[in-house]
């Protein structure tokens, strides 16, 4: 895997906007922001001069929408991946967005964790490559860009926590346990283990006891990158 970071180019109209998007991307380790553009005209300039992987792309731009600036990149070769980031709801634009190579959606507004959660998803995808040895590695390849929904969740999950314990079972090198992953994200250890198991089942995270302590042995969880 390349150490070199993702470039990306926040393309948004609102200032304001672009210069927190532009933050939020700097923060996020492995990602390096490669230009900010304000409008499409914009976009295809810094195109032309440098090298980007990835747009985070507010739909509503000035000069036009901004699916139509993905199709005009696509028909002059360009391959970069696209994040939506855009307050539409219209399900069919959706569909046209996945259709042109929209890999991810973010609904203003959002927070940074929001956006760092679908940055790391994008860069686990996007770090995924040789020949799967079966159906599920690529299942969980494609579930690497997967981002938790609320609605979808068991009863008595939520959204936020899952991401919170998402992203600290990630960060944790050697794996946790339900006691440690309760105390670093400020739930109890039977609510972390709810969250762990839900990742387990959704085949984002596996279990193995730890042993070498008295009484039962603890369960060790930890991420399952899309690498694998």
């Amino acid at each position: 895997m390349s150490s070199e970071p993702i470039r990306v180019l926040v393309v948004e109209d609102d200032p304001v906007a672009a210069d927190a998007h532009a933050l939020y991307v700097g923060r996020v380790s492995g990602f390096a922001v490669a230009g900010v553009a304000h409008s499409r005209y914009e976009a295809v300039r810094v195109l032309e001069r440098t090298e980007v992987d990835l747009l985070l792309l507010d739909l509503y731009l000035p000069d036009g929408h901004g699916l139509q600036l993905v199709r005009s990149l696509r028909a002059a070769g360009h391959h970069a991946d696209v994040i939506a980031v855009t307050s539409a709801r219209d399900l069919a634009i959706v569909r046209e967005g996945v259709s042109l190579g929209v890999v991810q959606y973010v609904l203003k507004p959002f927070t940074f964790a929001t956006l760092r959660d679908r940055l790391a998803r994008y860069a686990e995808f996007r770090a995924a490559a040789g020949e799967a040895s079966g159906q599920d590695e690529v299942d969980r390849a494609l579930a690497a860009l997967r981002a938790p929904q609320g609605g979808a969740l068991p009863k008595g999950l939520s959204g936020p926590t899952l991401e919170a314990v998402t992203r600290t079972l990630r960060d944790a090198a050697t794996g946790m346990t339900a006691a440690e992953a309760g105390t670093a994200v400020g739930i109890s250890r039977i609510t972390a283990r709810r969250y762990l198991e839900h990742l387990v089942t959704e085949g984002r995270a596996a279990r193995s006891p730890q042993y070498g302590q008295i009484g039962r042995p603890e369960l060790q969880y930890r991420w399952i990158p899309a690498t694998r």
